[in-house]
């Protein structure tokens, strides 16, 4: 009984080896060189930070990471990236109730994760060419952005008296993340290349916000990391995008 035991245990651990590094060399051919050095140096600040600066909140490090992680999805235009944005709105939403930033945990929990949700279905719908891991890039008419900024004037009113109701901490870094949190999840839903960018200022205020918090606890100091490492993910992003849309042009 204990031999078979130990042949199904050794089997198990094999199988799981195989699929491990089965998944290493096939995300080694889908990422390039670059794109692999940004996450291994991405996730290394992260968990550096976390081991210099907390050691004991592994929620803010799995969300940190899971973050990152799709951020780097993202860039590509992988759906996959917009699933694993769904799972850290709701860390981030714990995390940010736990510093009584309800402003960030009524955007992420309220707003960015359901519309993450959206997006992956938007996503999904509107392959390149029937790839379903990349996404055909989109083009907003001045029509549209004009519905888009007088849409997001709207929630951003909306959200400064429910956070000041709410007595939200750091009311207008927390009203500006609100507003520029919009403004990325709708050009995300709507697949332009311009969500990075607005990500990318969310992450701006963000940091601000968290150095405010990190004055009373030393702790978030690896949050502020995390947006840091998320900024220049994102800045990437759109990089990325803008070249994703002409090889996408040029193929049509």
């Amino acid at each position: 009984m204990f031999e078979t035991f130990v042949c199904i245990s050794l089997g198990l651990r094999r199988y799981a080896a195989d699929v491990y590094f089965l998944g290493v060399l096939l995300l080694k051919n889908y990422f390039s060189k670059s794109e692999i050095i940004l996450w291994s140096a991405s996730t290394l600040l992260i968990i550096g930070s976390f081991c210099l600066f907390d050691r004991e909140s592994c929620l803010t490090l799995s969300a940190s990471l899971i973050g990152v992680t799709s951020l780097i999805f993202n860039a590509k235009g992988n759906p996959f990236g917009q699933l694993l944005m769904v799972v850290f709105s709701l860390l981030y939403g714990i995390i940010s109730y736990g510093f009584n930033y309800y402003g960030e945990m009524i955007t992420y929990l309220g707003m960015t994760m359901p519309m993450a949700v959206f997006a992956l279905v938007s996503w999904l719908k509107n392959p390149y060419k029937n790839n379903k891991s990349e996404v055909r890039v989109n083009t907003l008419s001045k029509k549209e952005y004009f519905f888009m900024w007088t849409l997001t004037a709207a929630v951003t009113v909306l959200f400064y008296f429910l956070l000041r109701h709410f007595n939200t901490a750091n009311i207008i870094p927390s009203t500006l993340s609100v507003t520029t949190s919009f403004v990325a999840v709708y050009l995300t839903f709507r697949r332009s290349p311009l969500f990075a960018l607005a990500y990318a200022s969310n992450d701006a205020v963000l940091i601000i916000l968290w150095i405010m918090a990190s004055v009373r606890d030393i702790r978030y100091v690896s949050v502020i990391v995390c947006f840091a490492v998320f900024l220049i993910n994102d800045i990437y992003g759109y990089i990325s995008w803008c070249k994703m849309k002409r090889r996408q042009s040029k193929g049509e």
